[in-house]
């Protein structure tokens, strides 16, 4: 019998899972409506708060980080609403499509595939909403299909300068990644998902609620039942749930929860900080180019072009060779990139050992030279706590 292969998750979800969060899943589940489970609701919800550095309410949905994006778009907007979608990659596209869907009047703020959305951009067409029309701005934070991250701070900061629109916002690849400070930006809604920065199994959505979010949802007449807020603000009230949760990631969610405060928040950012540098000086080092603004770089994946390469065989020789898992490009960019995820329970061992593997894979195809393969490891080196 073949050994079992052991393979490397480095893309930006699901991502590797912590061994005390694999044998948290793996507890009998017990009754939702116990109050051994309302127990476990109301710490989880306590860290998601801390997490989140707000004070508003965190909700968590059993759901994909869409199902946490859609619900907080026909949780507080009607029909016929006008709001305004950034657009810089795969992820923004999707939340125009659901906007549209709905019913809402979108005009869109765009930018190339690669490059940061403009926050001047927004600011003009704030300001030029004088009959304060707009009811919100949806944007994504750390665009996962291009590895950029976008200019939330100033962005929101836009928004509640016009003071009636909501700033809901894609967190899924950001959160737990890099600072996002709820309270302090003002913002409505962030969505995020379980098989990113969690470090959990896909499964579980997050979602935090303004003040200013739920007085809109009062207004809101879009058609929801399992993905409407208002039944999940009811619930958490008393640390329940309105439907039958998944049981079993909570469990793991408590166990990554604790672990991340033992790290705490500016450890965590710094480290996701260190890998991007890393990786991104490795991959210079290597003749390869950066798909991504270098200046807006996404702390969770680095986007790389291939040139003449095609990136998907690269992918399938990085996996055959060294059990080592790569993202691909989306859409037109298949073929034409892939992405290394460091988003998670990801070390400066899997750091190295994946710049390694890329290194081994160029040098098989007489891309680069053995110098170049040592350039790139003392590249990456001066950024991990390796010296």
């Amino acid at each position: 019998m073949a050994i079992q292969q052991k393979l490397s998750l480095m893309i930006p979800g699901p991502t590797p899972v912590p061994e005390k969060v694999l044998q948290a899943l793996s507890k009998h589940p017990i009754g939702h409506r116990s109050k051994d489970f309302q127990d476990l609701v109301e710490v989880t919800t306590k860290n998601l708060k801390w997490l989140h550095q707000t004070k508003n309410d965190v909700i968590t949905i059993t759901g994909s980080g869409t199902a946490a994006m859609e619900a907080g778009i026909i949780s507080t907007l009607s029909k016929g609403d006008k709001v305004v979608c950034g657009e810089n990659g795969k992820f923004g596209e999707r939340w125009v499509k659901i906007a549209r869907e709905y019913g809402l009047e979108v005009i869109t703020i765009k930018a190339e595939w690669g490059s940061p959305l403009n926050p001047k951009n927004f600011k003009k067409i704030l300001e030029e909403d004088k009959q304060k029309q707009i009811k919100a701005v949806i944007l994504t934070h750390s665009e996962t299909s291009t590895g950029v991250i976008n200019d939330l701070k100033t962005i929101s900061s836009h928004i509640q300068e016009h003071s009636k629109a909501l700033s809901i916002v894609d967190c899924v690849t950001s959160l737990g990644a890099c600072n996002v400070p709820v309270d302090d930006w003002g913002l409505d809604i962030v969505a995020s998902g379980s098989q990113k920065g969690y470090m959990i199994p896909p499964g579980l959505s997050f979602v935090s609620v303004s003040e200013k979010a739920w007085e809109a949802a009062k207004k809101s007449c879009l058609p929801k039942f399992y993905l409407n807020l208002k039944s999940y603000k009811k619930s958490l009230a008393s640390n329940s749930n309105p439907y039958t949760p998944a049981v079993n990631l909570v469990f793991a969610l408590d166990e990554s929860l604790k672990m991340m405060k033992e790290e705490g928040l500016e450890n965590i950012f710094a480290r996701h900080n260190r890998h991007k540098l890393a990786v991104s000086s490795a991959i210079k080092a290597l003749n390869l180019k950066l798909f991504a603004d270098e200046e807006h770089l996404s702390p969770s994946i680095t986007a790389i072009e291939t040139g003449e390469i095609d990136a998907e065989e690269f992918r399938k020789t990085i996996k055959n060779k060294f059990d080592i898992l790569l993202a691909g490009g989306q859409d037109h960019l298949k073929g034409k990139i892939f992405r290394v995820g460091h988003l998670g329970y990801i070390n400066d061992r899997d750091i190295i050992t994946v710049i390694t593997a890329i290194s081994n894979a160029l040098l098989e195809q007489n891309k680069i030279s053995t110098q170049e393969v040592g350039e790139a490891l003392f590249a990456a080196s001066k950024h991990l706590n390796i010296n």
